[in-house]
């Protein structure tokens, strides 16, 4: 039985929210596959992992006999984390574009997984778990627009993810979500119609791939 770990770190809630909105069907799709399977649920906005601390961050450098309470109580938080992503066949995470970058929730919970000598450096105990990463954004930051030099988020996740925790990288792009709602991108709807179609298209089809790949 497989093993999902869904991620979502908007801070909109339902179907206000793109990013939900398509990992939403990324899962249904997912447990039409896996009637069986587990899915790991962490809603980053609604219930927030700690932000790293001196504690959390020096007792992974230091012995368990050497760590205080205090390291120690924290570093147990991160591990509980870390086993989460290590326990998991396939993670599928919602990360919106947030003024250029990812939620701080998200930055958080990377923050608290990527351990060096565990789940980063030379063997990342994680290494080679498919990842799918819905990456919503309110305009259009594509190779060749005006703001393509303000993405921060896929190469940002492409270091984390893919290099750092080696993590087989996939994204889905839904993009100009602002287009409704913004009277100064009303001619954008059209596109932002197709990219949202496109978008669920993509999470059904990527999760019925990686359900046959998992099954293989």
């Amino acid at each position: 039985m497989a093993t999902l770990l869904h991620i979502d770190s908007s801070v909109l809630p339902g179907e206000a929210s793109s990013s939900r909105s398509v990992t939403a069907a990324f899962r249904r799709v997912w447990e039409e596959q896996h009637p069986e399977g587990t899915v790991i649920y962490r809603d980053l906005a609604a219930d927030p992992v700690p932000h790293i601390t001196a504690d959390a961050w020096s007792a992974g450098y230091a012995a368990p006999s050497e760590r205080t309470p205090e390291q120690a109580a924290a570093f147990a938080a991160r591990v509980r984390l870390i086993e989460e992503l290590e326990q998991a066949d396939a993670v599928l995470i919602g990360a919106p574009m947030h003024n250029y970058s990812i939620p701080s929730t998200l930055k958080a919970w990377l923050d608290s997984v990527l351990l060096l000598g565990r789940t980063a450096g030379e063997t990342p105990s994680a290494q080679g778990t498919p990842v799918v990463v819905v990456a919503s954004r309110g305009g259009s930051y594509a190779p060749g627009t005006p703001r393509e030099g303000f993405e921060f988020v896929q190469n940002y996740l492409e270091a984390v993810l893919e290099r750092t925790l080696g993590l087989d990288l996939d994204f889905i792009v839904p993009e100009l979500t602002m287009a409704p709602r913004n009277p100064a991108m009303s001619t954008l709807v059209p596109l932002y119609e197709a990219s949202r179609e496109r978008a669920f298209e993509d999470a059904a089809t990527k999760a019925k791939e990686l359900a046959e790949r998992l099954a293989a």
